[in-house]
């Protein structure tokens, strides 16, 4: 799919799609998930930023898993006859005595097949009386849930698995179809123009899922043609942490993504993690995300923007540190930026959630988005040097470990968790875990606020303590999947001391609304200054400071 403005500006963004789905619009353009990957209606283009600043968006499908019918996607050949051990999991939503579901590969034989149960991730696999499976056909099996397990249990099947399929062809998809798009000047080539082609650099995106299968991309060796031409010129890479796919092995699954809750074991964020080249303590080899492109002179530039939850759930840490937990820098070609107080996806007001024992982070990331594509841009097509990297670093002192890190604060109930990063190996009917690398996380002021990354006025004229963490709310020693969380500053001073709440209240912070106003208003500007916002959307932020909107929280 492709959309071009109507004044190209000469840069070609492309997306590969999130499980089939256009996310691009969410995450630059404020519009919601459903409206980004539908692209149909004006409305869906959100606040229109990308086609207004002449950028020509193209989609390329690249993942073979999605279902038909659910996105785009891509169609790879299959191993007809090859046999091999494969694991599906399953978490569902709502209680019901049976669920059926499909399977990541078909069934060659029920031998061995084994379903299991557990109600958090850590607990031990258990196989009681009263669950059972049932083969419908092949590639579906239907589950009878145990009594006693709460609705988000999870459920997973091992198997002999058969046919597999080439999964790692969508790298190569992605790669051609961009290289055929930004160069070819024929008139199949719908970017080409009286034999000339219209495109002057080729920038790459990816979103989560997609953002760590850009990751994979470079790593793999992928941005350099079938001629050795480099591919994309540079790359915005959001919200992926210290994670890659599990694309390029035999029964891969490119959906998995392994989280404080689910999707265990599958081995999507392995060994190398950072850009640059170091040693893994655990296997003794030598890599890093470009040592590839370095050899074939066919790096991208990249910026790689993250969540403050990436570092709790994603590994994130390992960007910038070594398999020992030591420092080790971000290369040239690369810059790094954390939103601190971010989620994984925005949400628009902080919000009660189900599974969540606190409201979610309203930050919303998407100004820094507009702001780093916009130097991006600058960086690939003028030389321009971009803002410098905002992210914990053990350098700078804000990168730091898991324990009594927060500040005693009322309603904050902080335990360290995070999720581990683990080495994992291939093995039946299990993976197998054979050794753990050190995690860090972002250091935070005295209002449990992060320092290491860039903050917004919602930030630095905090009403709230804003963290990328939330604890689930039926396990008080686990975390909920891709959700920050929101803690109200007291409203007086006489309320603070009542809840011994170290931090100051708003009225002792803003005795007047005119302070408030003047610390967004200096928080806007110093963020212009360092082009980490846009003028239109410190504007705008100062606007919603003046409205009483800017915290977002739920009243």
């Amino acid at each position: 799919m492709i959309l071009r403005p109507a004044k190209p500006n000469g840069t070609l963004i492309v997306e590969a799609p999130n499980r089939g789905r256009k996310l691009i619009g969410t995450m630059l353009e404020e519009s919601s998930i459903a409206n980004s990957s539908r692209l149909q209606a004006p409305e869906d283009a959100g606040n229109g930023f990308l086609l207004s600043q002449g950028y020509t968006l193209a989609w390329i499908g690249w993942q073979a898993d999605v279902p038909a019918g659910a996105g785009m996607r891509l169609h790879v050949p299959t191993l007809a006859g090859v046999t091999g051990p494969s694991r599906d999991e399953w978490i569902f939503t709502k209680a019901s005595p049976t669920e059926r579901v499909k399977l990541a590969y078909p069934l060659a034989t029920q031998d061995g097949a084994k379903l299991t149960v557990r109600a958090q991730r850590k607990d031990a696999r258990a196989t009681p009386a009263d669950l059972a499976f049932k083969v419908i056909d092949p590639n579906t099996i239907e589950i009878t849930r145990p009594a006693g397990m709460p609705v988000d249990a999870i459920y997973e099947f091992t198997y002999t698995a058969r046919d597999p399929q080439v999964m790692a062809i969508g790298f190569a998809a992605l790669r051609d179809v961009t290289a055929f798009l930004a160069r070819d000047t024929s008139s199949a080539n719908p970017l080409a123009d009286a034999g000339k082609s219209t495109v002057n650099k080729t920038i790459g995106m990816g979103i989560s899922q997609s953002g760590r299968l850009m990751r994979d991309y470079l790593y793999q060796g992928f941005n350099q043609d079938e001629l050795g031409r480099q591919v994309f010129d540079g790359m915005l890479v959001q919200i992926p942490g210290g994670r890659r796919t599990f694309t390029n092995s035999r029964f891969s699954q490119l959906s998995r993504n392994p989280g404080p809750h689910a999707d265990d074991l599958y081995p999507v964020d392995q060994f190398p993690a950072a850009f640059e080249t170091s040693t893994d303590p655990l296997t003794g080899k030598t890599e890093g995300l470009l040592k590839s492109c370095r050899e074939t002179n066919t790096c991208p530039r990249i910026m790689q923007m993250d969540s403050e939850y990436e570092f709790w759930s994603s590994h994130a840490s390992k960007v910038v540190t070594d398999g020992n937990g030591r420092d080790l820098p971000l290369p040239a070609e690369a810059r790094a930026y954390m939103v601190v107080g971010t989620q994984h996806f925005p949400s628009a007001v902080s919000q009660a959630v189900a599974t969540c024992s606190l409201p979610s982070s309203p930050v919303n990331p998407a100004p820094v988005g507009r702001a780093l594509l916009t130097a991006l841009n600058a960086w690939v097509t003028n030389g321009t040097e971009p803002p410098a990297s905002r992210y914990p670093t053990l350098a700078q002192g804000t990168l730091v470990p898991a324990q009594g890190l927060y500040p005693a604060i009322p309603g904050l109930p902080y335990k360290g968790i995070y999720g581990e990063a683990r080495l994992i190996v291939d093995g039946a009917p299990l993976p197998q875990v054979k050794g753990e690398y050190p995690l860090l996380m972002p250091a935070v002021d005295k209002d449990g606020n992060a320092v290491g990354g860039v903050r917004l006025p919602i930030i630095e004229a905090a009403r709230a303590t804003y963290v990328g963490w939330n604890p689930k709310s039926n396990n008080p020693d686990g975390l909920c999947t891709q959700m920050g969380s929101a803690v109200p500053f007291a409203a007086t001073r006489d309320a603070r001391q009542a809840k011994q709440d170290p931090r100051l209240s708003i009225e002792e912070r803003y005795p007047r609304a005119a302070a408030y106003e003047a610390a967004v208003i200096a928080s806007a500007n110093e963020l212009v200054r360092a082009r980490l916002l846009l003028p239109e959307d410190a504007k705008a932020a100062i606007e919603e400071a003046r409205a009483g909107k800017l915290d977002k929280l739920t009243k």
